[in-house]
Parts: C-alpha cells; structure tokens; sequence
C-alpha cells in the first residue's frame, strides 16, 4: 500500500523513495520498481512496455503534481489494445485511486514531481 506522497516522495510499505516508480500489486504482492522514462515528461510505448507485459488489470498513471507529464496516443492505445483499463490522473489521486484497487491487479506508475 501507499501510505504517503508528497511532491518528490512517496512512500510505500514503509519505505520511503525520491524518484519515479513502478507500483505494482499483483496477486495480493506488493512490489516496488523503479521508473525510467526516455524522456523526462513525455510517456510513450517503450515507457509502460514493463508494466504490461505484467498483464494487469488496471495501469494508473499518475502524471505528476500538476499532470505536466503527457502520455503520448500511441502508449494509451497500446495499453488499451491489451484489454488493460487506463487510468491517468495527476499523481496524488493515482495514489488515491490505486489505494482503492485493492481487490485489482494493478500496477502504478508515478511521476513524483511536476
């Protein structure tokens, strides 16, 4: 579970991170990735590719503090062509809204910053 974040932070099972991350709780495990992107504040295919491979349920992106993060058409599509629900939202209710999920397979991926 996310307990915290916070421009920059977020905390997850106790333990605190100050950089991008990959979220995922899948089958009731909670694993905690980190979450690098080719380019800083553009989301793209080669971006999530990881994530779904994983064949979630769900992917939530959380694009940020102010949502300054943009995920290109070509990565919403090629996540939705995988039957996998979308979700994207700035990144404090991306906490919020993979916090609910818990009966879900989902996986987060969460830009801390802008």
């Amino acid at each position: 579970m996310i307990e915290e974040y916070h421009f920059g932070s977020i905390t997850v099972d106790g333990k605190t991170y100050n950089h991008d991350l990959e979220v995922r709780r899948m089958f009731s495990k909670i694993e905690v990735l980190d979450w690098k992107r080719n380019e800083s504040h553009i989301i793209d295919v080669e971006d999530v590719k990881r994530a779904v491979g994983q064949k979630p349920d769900i992917v939530v992106i959380g694009n940020g503090e102010s949502g300054v993060a943009q995920v290109t058409e070509a990565a919403k599509q090629f996540i939705i062509n995988k039957g996998i629900k979308l979700i994207i939202d700035i990144t404090g209710k991306a906490v919020r809204i993979f916090n609910e999920g818990e009966q879900t397979n989902i996986i987060g991926l969460f830009h801390l910053t802008c």
